[in-house]
């Protein structure tokens, strides 16, 4: 299939964070604000809940079992079967307002994540972009974000990939990325999307190294050229698909998530699946998802 069809009606607030657990061959998710973590099995389509004691912005693998997560204000450690939260490290504490989004694992296994400002505000940019380290530590990378997002790497590592989706900027970044020190720097414009139809969301990278973002409002996703310029452009049956990931025993099914109620924007009436996830077979392969090492 080379079109997005729905493959769970979720009908998710905020549908987030796909992520393909290759060893379980299932599809983990969120719903963000609501603070659900789900687990999904596209071969029997049964999708099980857990409600968590606080907001999911995003989360990853742990090699040792479990999640790490950005939760709230707060990077932790979560165990599905339970729930439970081990909160490990806090972030802008006295600055009222921000909570984490986007985020994901690193080649090398570091966990990186950015805040937002919650409510969203369009002339606000309250949030900034962290590297959660396996031995606990944090480091703020940069500030001035308004809603942090499209956080990827290249299929070597070498290259780091974030956005922020906020109206009035719409940039997707690039930055060296060292795997063996987690370091970053050299920030440069991969791709200002202004005149897209939709805004930069959540994002992905294909073996071929080229980069799929959901264009939230813009009812598609779209993959970029390693150069930024635009190859291709799938449509999805929703206004606001959130976040793409690969996924399947061979890596070459493409699931997108999708929001049913959040953002900045009215929902289009008539979308009965709006809050779904989404699946098809773009005709190339994605990468294994990097793991948490600590």
């Amino acid at each position: 299939m080379s079109t997005f069809k729905c493959v769970l009606d979720a009908k998710a607030h905020v549908g987030e964070c796909p992520t393909w657990h290759a060893g379980e061959q299932r599809l983990y998710w969120i719903d963000s604000a609501k603070g659900e973590l789900h687990r999904f099995d596209p071969e029997t389509g049964h999708d099980e809940c857990r409600k968590l004691a606080d907001q999911i912005g995003s989360f990853g693998f742990r090699e040792t079992g479990g999640l790490v997560a950005a939760l709230g204000k707060t990077f932790g450690f979560v165990d599905f079967e339970t729930g439970r939260i081990e909160p490990i490290a806090e972030v802008e504490k006295d600055q009222p307002g921000t909570c984490f989004n986007d985020g994901r694992c690193a080649p090398g296994g570091r966990f990186f994540a950015g805040t937002m400002g919650f409510p969203i505000d369009p002339g606000r940019r309250a949030g900034a972009f962290y590297r959660f380290d396996p031995d606990g530590r944090v480091t703020r990378i940069c500030d001035q974000m308004g809603t942090s997002n499209g956080l990827a790497f290249s299929p070597d590592g070498g290259i780091l990939y974030h956005a922020d989706s906020l109206p009035s900027v719409q940039t997707i970044w690039a930055w060296d990325h060292d795997p063996e020190t987690g370091a970053v720097e050299n920030r440069r414009v991969f791709a200002i999307t202004h005149e897209l139809r939709g805004r930069p969301d959540g994002a992905t990278v294909d073996a071929e190294g080229f980069y799929w973002s959901a264009n939230v409002d813009g009812w598609q996703v779209v993959r970029y050229a390693p150069d930024g310029s635009i190859d291709t452009a799938i449509p999805v049956p929703v206004q606001k698909p959130s976040m793409p990931c690969f996924g399947g025993p061979d890596l070459d099914i493409l699931y997108v998530t999708s929001i049913s109620d959040g953002g900045l924007s009215e929902m289009d009436p008539g979308q009965p699946l709006a809050g779904g996830i989404f699946a098809c077979q773009p005709g190339v392969k994605g990468l294994p998802e990097p793991k948490f090492t600590g």
